[in-house]
């Protein structure tokens, strides 16, 4: 019994780990992804000490992560220290099970 319990985890976890995923556009007019890109600048700028502030989120992608999360890839419309408009993009990492954020990355948009 605990080998074929073994067997279909493994199974599972294969699955999970090798289906893509496919990418959808988030709505940028939802206050929640609004916030997220809030929260990505802050991270930043915790980070970066520059003096980045938050305008808003321009677009952006959802994917489901291989487990239970999602990614967000946002582009966000930010001032810079000097007060002009800048363009950045931001991968952030939600795990579904638990609220918890994480910013993998964090840089200027081309």
């Amino acid at each position: 019994m605990r080998t074929i319990l073994l067997f279909v985890v493994g199974v599972i976890a294969i699955y999970l780990i090798t289906t893509p995923t496919t990418a959808t556009p988030v709505d940028i007019s939802d206050p929640d992804i609004q916030g997220l890109g809030r929260w990505a600048v802050a991270e930043h700028v915790k980070k970066a000490n520059d003096g980045i502030k938050f305008s808003s989120v321009v677009s952006g992608d959802q994917n489901r992560g291989p487990l239970l999360g999602r990614y967000y890839d946002l582009i966000i419309d930010a001032l810079d220290s000097g007060g002009k408009d800048h363009k950045y993009k931001a991968k952030v990492y939600m795990r579904d099970w638990a609220d918890k954020r994480t910013l993998l990355d964090f840089e200027p948009a081309n």
